[in-house]
């Protein structure tokens, strides 16, 4: 329930339909807009939001939805319910296209995980497109929605017919204005002329009477006459008759076809209304990312906590003037149910009301919000605004009367169910008595367990609630040093409303403010003094508070990256101990071999015995002492290290002449290339070929061949020219594919919409004209365009001449003709193309 009926009007709500009608693509959707309303039902509102969610990620992924023919054909069908009546060539058009929109949405949809995109699933899962009436359409209309020839027998037949009429037209005419010209009757420049869609000759009317024939018309000053040769008169005669039995054949076709499709009409209502709602939900889409919307966590409840709530006509006012918007955060708890908002004029109070009831509004139609994530949002019955001027002659409402009746309204109906929005509370009347009205009104809704936001400048109100469970004070902050407003919400104290500091910034004199100030009084001058210390203060120490929190947040992380970086020292530092180390292991263990050879050199030589067994036992003491103090004794580290530094000189010198001894070996030895890991194609594995971007999947391995599918493309390939690739760069690949597909498809969609099949290319030589016609003649077979004309002149006759010679070796190019003389004639080239 919504209260009063003015609420949209209000809120400016029909703004927001404006908007989301723009983004529909036709008046399918259009329809949905206007029908959108608040609702009361939580599984309802779940659904539309679920729904607006899901076209919101598919827009965000930059996804083709299928979009290219939102056509509404409701009217057309509904009236061949009768029959006898059938569907125009154009409507019957329309349908085709709009029919495969709906098969490519629902395509589109169905590709997708029903898991991820349940609600839009469940929306295509009863709609029908049935293939039988696409393609009884698609055999008798072409691409360009035109009845084709080969639509009937009887159609091919008088279309031929037609074009051979006008052929024997155009030579008979050609012949009677040659004999004319060689009798003198007309002049040698003159051509065929047309008059009322009749092919004419211009005869000075002197002459007129010496051609037979019906004259048609007669030039301004009378000197010239156009007469239609009698001899033509019969041939046009039959080519009108063959025209008007064409016109009843496509008739005949036509109404054979709606009478096919006539048994489809209900399901096919159906998917139009599904294509409606499809265009309502993708509006709603687009609108939210125009406003930065979101669907947000919603609960069946009455709390929210909402982040930095925007309204979205002040954010799409302030964007086009380059100006931030301040968000409004606020939250309602059983506890604290109520927000009295007080504060300065023009401070953003009623935006801040206006903001809460939109946004709640637009929620509970369907529409995604424009908060920040994280947001709360909560659910109400029924929503009472008191916004405004209310007043009216005809019913005898002053203002204040006005407000009154809707305080009785709320009164009556407000529960824990309600959201009430109430601004100036209290206000239209004599100040003590209004206020003490509004205090007893206000007591009443908080003990009906009412939620709300209420704006207002009474202090005994502020007192109320400072002093009351379930209403919370909230103040629209101010700063008092430039004496201007903050709009930002700030809840949790009162706001002063600064009247004494903006009437002196604005220049009444201070006699007047302290003969104001005397009539007040110290008590209530002494509150608002209070009121506005206490909010300087806050202001204060809320600043303080964040720069300590900024400098805790700074210094928290300089210590994190040192004690990150302390410990990577310390582990560079036991790696660098460890391969010391090894390193001094191995190096005493080469030295004890070469005291082994001195040893077995010095037993070779008969040396004492003990004096050899006495140094092999001090070799070994210093070995253990060496390797067990190297972590220990810094200055052994440090000896150890310059030894390890002269091996590892010693060692690279070694090695480079070691390889410059040997190059003229390895020169004469043959490379023996590595041995390539073959990672075994399989049946399944997903593979790529040698020099192409396109993946494909193994369907079956065959000794050193394999069947591999490309896309719809299936071909036998050597195993050897293959490459396996994992299923995330298969996915890429396609994903990457599929975009590059798209966009030429779009190309091509755009040059058919734009193509135009003829062509002017007088004035040009041959060989410009030969190629601007190959050119033409390329677009409109890859446009699917079945017929192009060329427009070439008369004049000698040599470039029609070298056209109709190149035509003659396009391969495509079915016949060619003159055009019929009431068109053109020999000055343009008619070409049929296959």
């Amino acid at each position: 329930m919504i209260y009063p009926d003015t609420f949209e009007e209000k809120l400016s709500f029909g703004k927001i339909r404006e908007l989301l009608e723009e983004h529909c693509l036709s008046t399918l959707g259009k329809e949905w807009v206007d029908r959108m309303t608040f609702s009361e039902n939580f599984t309802q509102v779940q659904t539309w939001l679920g729904q607006a969610a899901e076209m919101l990620r598919i827009e965000q992924e930059d996804a083709e939805m299928p979009a290219s023919w939102f056509i509404d054909l409701r009217a057309p069908l509904k009236r061949i319910r009768v029959e006898g009546l059938f569907l125009e060539e154009s409507e019957l058009f329309d349908l085709r296209r709009s029919l495969g929109t709906i098969r490519d949405l629902i395509r589109f949809i169905k590709s997708r995980e029903a898991e991820e995109y349940p609600h839009l699933n469940s929306l295509v899962a009863n709609v029908m497109i049935y293939p039988a009436v696409i393609d009884r359409i698609d055999s008798v209309l072409n691409r360009q929605g035109k009845i084709k020839d080969n639509a009937s027998p009887e159609l091919a037949r008088l279309r031929r017919e037609i074009i051979n009429q006008q052929q024997n037209a155009t030579r008979r005419m050609a012949s009677i204005l040659r004999a004319a010209q060689k009798d003198g009757l007309v002049e040698q420049d003159i051509s065929i002329s047309i008059r009322d869609g009749r092919a004419v000759i211009p005869v000075p009317s002197a002459n007129k009477r010496k051609l037979a024939g019906i004259v048609h018309d007669e030039s301004a000053t009378g000197k010239t006459t156009y007469i239609e040769p009698a001899a033509i008169v019969e041939i046009n005669n039959e080519i009108r008759e063959l025209t008007y039995a064409e016109r009843r054949e496509v008739t005949k076709i036509l109404t054979e076809v709606s009478d096919f499709i006539r048994p489809y009409i209900e399901d096919l209502l159906f998917a139009y209304n599904f294509l409606g709602i499809i265009d309502f939900i993708r509006a709603k889409a687009r609108f939210a990312l125009r406003v930065e919307a979101i669907v947000p966590q919603v609960k069946e409840e009455r709390a929210f906590h909402w982040i930095e709530a925007r309204h979205p006509l002040l954010y799409l006012l302030l964007k086009a003037q380059n100006k931030p918007i301040v968000p409004l955060s606020i939250q309602f708890t059983p506890d604290e149910r109520i927000v009295l908002i007080s504060g300065p004029n023009a401070g953003g109070k009623s935006v801040c009301l206006q903001t809460v009831g939109l946004v709640q509004y637009m929620l509970q139609c369907g529409l995604p919000v424009p908060v920040m994530e994280g947001t709360s949002m909560g659910f109400f019955k029924n929503i009472f605004l008191d916004l405004g001027d209310e007043q009216s002659i005809e019913n005898d409402l002053s203002t204040y009367s006005s407000h009154l009746l809707n305080m009785k309204n709320f009164v009556r109906n407000s529960n824990e169910h309600t959201l009430m929005l109430i601004d100036e509370f209290g206000t239209g009347t004599e100040p003590m008595l209004g206020g003490a009205i509004a205090e007893a009104v206000l007591e009443q809704l908080n003990q009906q367990g009412a939620y709300g936001v209420i704006t207002t400048h009474y202090t005994n109100l502020k007192h109320y609630a400072s002093q009351t469970d379930g209403i919370v004070n909230g103040a629209m902050q101010f700063d008092t040093h430039q004496l201007q407003p903050l709009f930002k919400l700030e809840v949790g104290s009162p706001g002063s409303s600064f009247a004494f500091e903006i009437a002196r910034k604005i220049g009444l004199p201070e006699s007047i403010l302290e003969a104001a100030k005397n009539r007040l009084g110290e008590d209530h001058i002494n509150f608002d003094k209070h009121l506005r210390e206490i909010i300087r203060d806050k202001r204060y120490w809320e600043q303080k508070r964040r720069s300590i929190r900024e400098r805790e947040r700074k210094l928290e992380s300089v210590s994190q990256k040192y004690e990150i970086e302390l410990e990577q020292l310390t582990r560079e530092r036991k790696d660098i101990i460890e391969k010391a180390k090894q390193e001094a292991a191995g190096l005493l263990a080469g030295t004890n071999k070469e005291i082994e050879k001195t040893i077995r050199t010095i037993r070779e030589a008969q040396a004492e015995k003990e004096k050899t067994r006495k140094a092999r036992v001090e070799l070994d003491l210093f070995k253990e002492s060496a390797i067990a103090g190297a972590g220990d004794n810094e200055e052994l580290q440090k000896q150890l290290q310059a030894k390890m530094n002269k091996i590892r000189q010693r060692k690279e010198r070694k090695k480079s002449q070691n390889q410059y001894s040997n190059t003229g070996e390895l020169e004469n030895q043959p490379a023996i290339p590595p041995q390539p890991v073959i990672d075994e194609i399989v049946e399944g594995d997903v593979v790529k070929l040698e020099g192409q971007p396109i993946p494909g999947e193994v369907m079956e391995v065959k000794g050193r061949d394999a069947l591999v599918a490309f896309g719809q493309l299936i071909t036998k390939v050597k195993i050897s020219r293959l490459e396996k690739i994992s299923k995330g760069d298969y996915k890429k690949a396609m994903r990457t594919e599929s975009k590059v597909a798209a966009g030429l498809a779009e190309r091509i969609r755009d040059k058919k919409l734009n193509f135009k099949p003829d062509i002017d290319v007088r004035g040009m030589r041959a060989d410009e004209a030969i190629d601007r016609i190959s050119v033409h003649l390329d677009e409109a077979v890859m446009c699917g365009v079945n017929q192009v004309k060329v427009l070439h002149g008369k004049g000698t006759g040599a470039l029609r001449l070298m056209i109709r010679e190149y035509l003659g070796t396009v391969p495509f190019v079915k016949n060619f003709r003159d055009e019929h003389v009431q068109f053109g004639g020999s000055g343009i080239t008619l070409i049929e193309l296959e």
